[in-house]
């Protein structure tokens, strides 16, 4: 049996919240104007395409305009309103950045960028997901449920896939700047196109902001009190060439620079840190039409993740860490029936960590190997997907499965249930570095759920509840990391989108109880309540937004944090087909609250900007 604990102070506060998602979402007429007639397409929750609301796995999808509507500047900004998936800084923009999706580890999300995994193997197993600004991105997509039968290693609390900007249709540029608080400016520019089989597409942004003092100095006496800045360049382009019916080769990349000063609450007060991180995707792919069941897709790609820490004080430190993976990859679609789809492939990873810091040089490499399958169709009005996935890490063996139904009850409601297993593998900084174990084992995780749809057309109302367990799990004891902790989330997730007359309506609501059960004591930065709300409609030649998010409070290594309630609002006015002016306001009513303990986040800020595009 599935409980959940939560506080009483925090009580009225739910209520409010599930009063909003009940009266937001009642059954009401909808107007046709701006309204699709169907859910998103995704291909995350199964390897192929398929309706948001076929997927048998909990997966929401941010559309391209919904990202434009939330003028968000980053993923994380973005990623903070998604059922389940919460998001900590240790700062402003561009700072070191955490999420749990599902209560997970950051490092048991897995990351990746058009089909890219996104992997850190340094002892931090993060993902510099602070570092992708939204001028690159055209969509992204969360799964959520271990799904390592289908993507490999570090898929114990979901995936997140970003999808970039990509070219097609008729060639046009489109510019964009903005400016607003702590000296925040931002411009960018991108042309795409297609013609005669060939479409490309190129984005490049600039984004600066003089931000402020990252470490709040009440808490952490010896942290510099200057301001924390951060600039991000980048750039990401693709080409593609289709060279007969139905064969398609390509290249796509992104690149993304983002310099950041930080505080550390050790050291002089007049100590000054610097980062330099850099972000690099590289692919180069074939999709071909074998035959008219049988859809095939190779693969070539690279990533790295290059990082340089400075630090300025009575001398200069400089340290350097890279992560680089290369990928090869093959995957297949068969259509057996009608009804059935067969898919099948393989990957080969090559991992590498080195570093040059603290006196010390480092360089670490491992090989992985992967094949897989998976089988989806329906009976009626029985809907199945099962995956199976053999991998081996550097020698760490592991066999994982998943098996979903769905049961249509009528048109529009259906049931769901699923059952998985996943794993997480060592990264190598966890094996070799400095402090680390090589003996340690792979994390593994079990996971069972059940719940229901309502979808009718765009709108998709999905009630999930889950139950995650976790054995082998990493944790640093005195000298070094070794497999001793268990963990255990269970909970409700609700996620729902409508449009109601001329409103585009999205909200989330999660209560969850994520435990250690070494202690019995909750996870550190986790809340057991998470909720967001929000808005958007267009009258005339105005677009107006808004949305509202509440965190419960949740406990840290130091203290307690607060539970906060925070809330945006977004304008955008239509002066021609071409040229439009927008504005928002984020923390609109001037929350003091914090992520991390001992780390400020920005208060109240307004921005506005122009938008040109054909």
């Amino acid at each position: 049996m599935i409980t959940i604990h939560t506080h009483t102070t925090s009580g009225w506060r739910l209520s409010l919240l599930v009063s909003m998602l009940t009266s937001a979402f009642s059954s009401h007429a909808f107007s046709e104007e701006d309204k699709p007639s169907l859910p998103p397409v995704v291909v995350t929750a199964a390897r192929t395409p398929q309706l948001q609301s076929d997927a048998l796995l909990h997966t929401t999808v941010i559309t391209a305009q919904q990202i434009r509507d939330s003028q968000a500047p980053d993923l994380p900004s973005l990623l903070s309103r998604e059922a389940g998936l919460q998001i900590t800084q240790s700062g402003g923009v561009g700072s070191a950045t955490g999420m749990f999706l599902r209560g997970a580890d950051t490092r048991q999300t897995l990351v990746i960028i058009d089909g890219v995994p996104m992997t850190k193997q340094d002892a931090t197993g993060t993902v510099s997901i602070e570092h992708m600004m939204l001028d690159q991105i055209d969509r992204v997509e969360i799964v959520r449920g271990n799904v390592s039968s289908i993507y490999g290693s570090g898929a114990v609390g979901g995936v997140i896939q970003i999808f970039t900007k990509a070219g097609s249709g008729t060639p046009g540029v489109s510019g964009s700047v903005e400016a607003g608080s702590r000296n925040t400016q931002r411009i960018s520019a991108s042309a795409r196109g297609g013609d005669g089989g060939l479409r490309y597409g190129l984005v490049v942004s600039d984004y600066a902001t003089r931000g402020f003092s990252s470490v709040n100095t009440s808490q952490s006496s010896l942290a510099n009190s200057d301001r924390d800045g951060y600039r991000n360049q980048s750039v990401n382009g693709s080409i593609a060439k289709s060279w007969s019916d139905g064969h398609e080769i390509g290249l796509r990349f992104i690149n993304s620079v983002g310099k950041a000063d930080y505080d550390s609450a050790f050291g002089l007060a007049t100590d000054r840190h610097e980062s330099r991180t850099t972000v690099n995707s590289f692919t180069a792919f074939s999709n071909n039409r074998m035959t008219d069941n049988w859809n095939s897709r190779f693969s070539l790609s690279e990533s790295s993740d290059d990082l340089t820490t400075r630090e300025y004080s009575t001398t200069t430190t400089r340290n350097y860490y890279q992560t680089k993976t290369q990928v090869a990859e093959w995957s297949n679609e068969i259509v057996v029936s009608p009804q059935w789809l067969v898919t099948a492939g393989a990957n080969r990873q090559w991992q590498r960590f080195s570093s040059e810091a603290y006196g010390s040089n480092d360089d670490y490499r491992r090989s992985t190997y992967s094949v897989f399958g998976g089988l989806q169709g329906t009976i009626e009005r029985h809907q199945w997907q099962f995956n199976a996935r053999q991998d081996d890490t550097g020698g760490l063996s592991a066999t994982t499965g998943y098996a979903g139904y769905g049961f249509k009850l009528d048109q529009n409601v259906k049931l769901i249930a699923n059952l998985s297993n996943a794993f997480s593998a060592p990264p190598l900084g966890y094996l070799y570095g400095a402090y680390g174990n090589s003996a340690l084992k792979p994390e593994y995780a079990r996971s069972v759920e059940a719940g229901i749809q309502y979808s009718d057309g765009p709108t998709i109302v999905r009630a999930t509840v889950f139950e995650t367990r976790t054995t082998d799990q990493f944790q640093w004891v005195s000298t070094s990391f070794t497999n001793v902790k268990k963990t255990r989330n269970q909970g409700l997730e609700v996620s729902a989108s409508q449009y109601f007359m001329t409103w585009e309506l999205r909200a989330s609501l999660t209560l969850q109880d994520p435990i250690d059960l070494s202690t019995d004591e909750r996870l550190i930065r986790r809340p057991t309540v998470l909720g967001s709300l929000g808005a958007t409609t267009k009258m005339d030649q105005w677009r107006i937004g808004g949305d509202v998010s509440y965190t419960g409070s949740r406990s840290d290594t130091s203290a307690t944090l607060a539970a906060y309630w925070l809330a945006n609002a977004t304008a955008r006015y239509q002066i021609d087909k071409k040229l439009s002016v927008f504005g928002r306001v984020e923390n609109l009513f001037d929350a003091n609250y914090q992520t991390a303990w001992g780390y400020n986040q920005a208060r109240r800020g307004v921005f506005v900007g122009l938008n040109w595009q054909p």
